[in-house]
């Protein structure tokens, strides 16, 4: 029956009407998601010699366990926005005799062959060679890789469970947070008291069983739930569901635009892709700290300028440049309203300028690095706001995918079209090459000065761009109303 099950997804997946739209985006995602394993590859190969470096007075193997606790907390907080759920078509075989079981076990089968559980297996693997090579005991590396594999399998279905949970989603980050604070400021080593834990797989293979016996409950856990849910009459069920309004009204003192802001905060607010826009943004302040703490880079100005430019204008990248495509189930509704594009597009542009002012200002505390990282962050905050966003507004004009909001973020090729890869380059490749020829020519002073210039004169320009994008934004309007209308594009 699995074997049936099987050819049944791919039939359903290479015959269905919209198999050929985005056909090349598709493959290309294929070639990066190959590229990532072999990579990962790499990384798992070189990881061994990486670690006798760093810890030279330690086994390379008591070192990765020390970070085993911080790898899972970061999996399941990854894997809440960006592993899809497994989905299948139940209702047809609910009216033939194919238990309920069989089904909960396929589909508890198909998320055990996930890519995310993959990428730990391309990584640990190549470890496990370098160490078999450096004379580690083959049956002890061996069973630690089957508990390896039995922990990701746990993480695997714990978000299954949790994946709808925000409070979880909220739990998990500010556990991780709390952890490496304690970590840092040495008020406690989370790294030191989890280490014995995660070494004991190596140290005493029998103790394998325990992730394994973990994993095994958490499935037991995860198919009763699914098998309850299995039945023809389920959706006819109606749903109670407490609501939470709030009229906005403050928004109101925007006049003609307030109305525009309303509709995006509550759009932001009430879907969980748009909603995951926002805790991305927010989590990708502390981005900074992997350059900023690390010696190689301290020297390295231009990185910082792609990580200034980064961090203040991340919801202006991932928010920014799927507009108006947000808007594509009710977009034809809009544009049979009087409704004047020039105020719809302003509302826009008013919140994504909050976006990089707000993001700026949680970006302060990196003055703890030095003035110069206060300095670039400003000037990039100041770039973003005079220069990229009239360019990601002008490339959201070519948008004509339609975006369904309730479906999450990672790994959704939904509304995404050859503009998201080529607008990268006005937004991010071309301020780094600014920055960095008036850095290296003349000094950090003069290419911060540059960024913030270019900025304040895309501010003395606004009405004549955004007159530029209005008008564009008209010449496209009939193409995107039709793309819009297009399902699962």
């Amino acid at each position: 029956m699995f074997k049936r099950f099987t050819s049944l997804q791919w039939k359903s997946f290479f015959r269905s009407s919209n198999f050929s739209k985005g056909l090349g985006i598709k493959i290309l995602m294929g070639f990066f998601g190959l590229y990532m394993l072999l990579t990962l590859m790499g990384m798992g190969g070189v990881l061994y010699f990486i670690l006798k470096d760093i810890f030279p007075d330690q086994s390379p193997m008591w070192s990765i366990s020390q970070y085993f606790i911080y790898w899972i907390l970061i999996e399941l907080f990854l894997r809440y926005f960006m592993q899809k759920l497994p989905v299948m078509d139940i209702k047809p075989f609910l009216t033939t005799p194919v238990k309920k079981s069989t089904i909960a076990h396929y589909i508890l089968g198909r998320s055990a062959a996930s890519i995310y559980n993959l990428m730990t297996l391309f990584f640990i693997v190549p470890f496990a060679i370098a160490l078999l090579f450096n004379g580690y005991p083959a049956l002890n590396i061996l069973l630690w890789i089957v508990g390896v594999m039995a922990i990701v399998f746990c993480i695997n279905y714990v978000n299954l469970l949790i994946n709808k949970n925000e409070k979880a989603l909220i739990g998990i980050g500010s556990i991780l947070v709390v952890g490496y604070a304690l970590d840092y400021f040495g008020v406690f080593s989370v790294k030191e008291f989890f280490a014995p834990v995660f070494h004991a797989l190596y140290a005493y293979p029998v103790t394998v069983l325990v992730p394994i016996a973990l994993a095994v409950f958490i499935y037991y856990v995860n198919y009763q739930y699914l098998r309850n849910k299995i039945y023809l009459d389920a959706t006819l069920k109606p749903k109670s569901v407490e609501a939470h309004t709030s009229d906005l009204a403050w928004t109101k003192r925007f006049g003609e635009m307030g109305s525009f802001l309303q509709l995006d905060l509550k759009m932001i607010w009430r879907n969980k892709r748009t909603k995951s826009q926002v805790y991305i943004s927010i989590l990708f302040v502390f981005y900074g700290l992997f350059i900023y703490t690390q010696d190689g880079y301290s020297s390295m100005m231009p990185m910082k300028a792609i990580v200034g430019i980064l961090m203040t204008g991340i919801f202006l990248s991932n928010f920014g440049q799927f507009i108006p495509a947000w808007d594509s189930s009710y977009y034809s509704m809009m544009m049979s309203q009087n409704i004047p594009m020039r105020k719809y597009l302003d509302s826009k542009v008013s919140l994504i300028t909050v976006s990089v002012v707000f993001m700026f200002l949680l970006t302060i505390p990196y003055v703890y690095f030095g003035w110069d990282a206060l300095a670039i962050n400003f000037g990039c905050a100041l770039y973003n706001l005079g220069v990229n966003i009239p360019v990601i507004l002008y490339f959201g004009s070519f948008n004509k995918k339609r975006i369904e909001l309730d479906q999450s973020t990672f790994g959704n090729m939904q509304g995404t079209s050859a503009t998201q890869f080529l607008i990268m380059i006005p937004v991010l490749i071309v301020p780094m090459i600014i920055f960095s020829i008036f850095y290296f020519i003349f000094n950090l002073e003069v290419a911060v000065g540059v960024l913030s210039v270019l900025g304040i004169i895309g501010f003395a320009m606004k009405n004549y761009l955004m007159g530029i994008i209005t008008e564009q934004y008209k010449k496209k309007k009939y193409g995107m109303i039709a793309g819009f209308k297009e399902k699962a594009s």
